[in-house]
């Protein structure tokens, strides 16, 4: 069976700053990953060293074969103090960009991706109305230097998720549970991105702008349905309804959410789970982009996350092609998706579960910092250059 991709279709992949680049200190995350309280495994440290190894970095990604790479400024290099701002960090990003021009590839960049600067953090972070307008004062600043260069904008990465794991379960700076400051956090969040698409939208360049939200294929279990209908509209819901009125949606997804009379259910017996401990389910990426489409009508959608954290590469395509397989049901359906970005380029530091997981196309040698393509890039490169798979 061979699944054809329309022309101009996009193909990616991905990354964060503080994931990859390395010594990321003036953020919240450093803070928080170097707190003994805190549930992180173990520090991000010299990460991939990114930040200094960029340009071998986007060759390789480009010589396997994707047509575009999608990263993150960080915000705390930018404006390390309220105020003040760095023409120097913005110059790094400036190249960052010039260089996937280089390689032919489109520069899609997340304007913030999970970190805050500390100041930002020590004045409320995401709880604190204010964080909205300076959000969207950095992104002004940010695309008036880089705009012209950017080929798509995506304002903040998984908003919905900054809010859930910081604000409510605690697994994220500043570590809160606490359902109304989980509210405020998803109305600060949803201001913020819409002030960021006005900011980004009014400096150079044409990109489209939107934002990218963390999607789960959610089911009830029996007794489940109205705590399930409840948690998907604070979850996602809002979020898909404020997209209505961006230029796309970024859909990310990585597998299912069993909801239960009581609240989330663990992996089903039977089924597989992943190094990140929930389910294998490739089924995701089909079931999101449907809802995706119903909740944001019109809307183009980008897949701007999907991957597997495994140790076995052959499981790692196993899960692509079944992904792929039902994203192509979606365009036959006459969906518009237009991009398919797999999370993640490299090994990176995976949050509270540090360097364990690897949900690398190519390996890094923690010692050396060495870059090993997996089999799976270059298969998924194949892929993006033929345009269609072949199962």
């Amino acid at each position: 069976m061979t699944i054809s991709f329309p022309d101009g279709f996009v193909w990616g992949t991905a990354t964060a700053a503080h994931q990859v680049e390395g010594g990321n200190w003036n953020n919240d995350w450093w803070a928080w990953e170097h707190d003994p309280a805190s549930p992180c495994a173990e520090p991000s440290g010299d990460a991939c060293d990114h930040l200094w190894r960029y340009p071998s970095d986007i060759a390789l990604i480009a010589e396997l074969g994707f047509g575009s790479y999608r990263f993150s400024l960080e915000w705390s290099r930018i404006e390390p103090e309220e105020g003040e701002i760095s023409r120097a960090a913005l110059d790094h990003y400036r190249r960052m960009l010039a260089t996937c021009h280089e390689h032919g590839l489109l520069p899609a960049l997340t304007y913030h991706h999970f970190t805050s600067p500390r100041w930002v953090a020590a004045d409320g972070g995401w709880e604190n109305p204010a964080t909205a307008e300076r959000f969207a004062r950095f992104c002004e600043r940010a695309a008036a230097h880089l705009g012209d260069l950017v080929g798509l904008s995506c304002t903040i990465n998984e908003p919905n998720m900054v809010s859930f794991m910081g604000y409510l379960f605690a697994a994220f700076p500043p570590g809160r549970s606490d359902a109304g400051a989980y509210q405020r956090a998803n109305e600060v969040m949803l201001r913020g991105h819409r002030l960021a698409y006005e900011a980004v939208k009014a400096g150079p360049g044409d990109a489209p702008a939107g934002m990218t939200v963390a999607l789960g294929d959610f089911q009830a279990a029996e007794g489940g349905e109205e705590l399930m209908a409840t948690a998907r509209r604070d979850l996602e819901d809002v979020f898909l309804e404020e997209a209505r009125g961006d230029d796309f949606v970024g859909a990310q997804m990585y597998t299912r959410f069993r909801i239960g009379p009581h609240g989330m259910l663990g992996p089903e017996e039977g089924v597989k789970t992943t190094l990140m401990g929930y389910e294998y389910w490739p089924r995701a990426l089909e079931a999101t982009v449907r809802r995706t489409a119903e909740m944001a009508p019109g809307v183009p959608i980008h897949v701007t996350e999907n991957g597997i954290a495994t140790n076995d590469d052959a499981e790692r395509v196993e899960y692509v092609t079944e992904a792929l397989t039902g994203l192509g049901r979606c365009l036959d359906d006459g969906i518009d998706v237009r991009s398919y970005y797999y999370w993640s380029a490299m090994d990176n530091f995976e949050w509270t579960f540090g360097y364990g997981p690897t949900f690398g196309l190519i390996g890094i040698d923690r010692e050396t910092l060495e870059r090993r393509p997996r089999p799976s890039a270059r298969w998924l490169g194949g892929v993006a250059r033929a345009n269609r798979l072949d199962r």
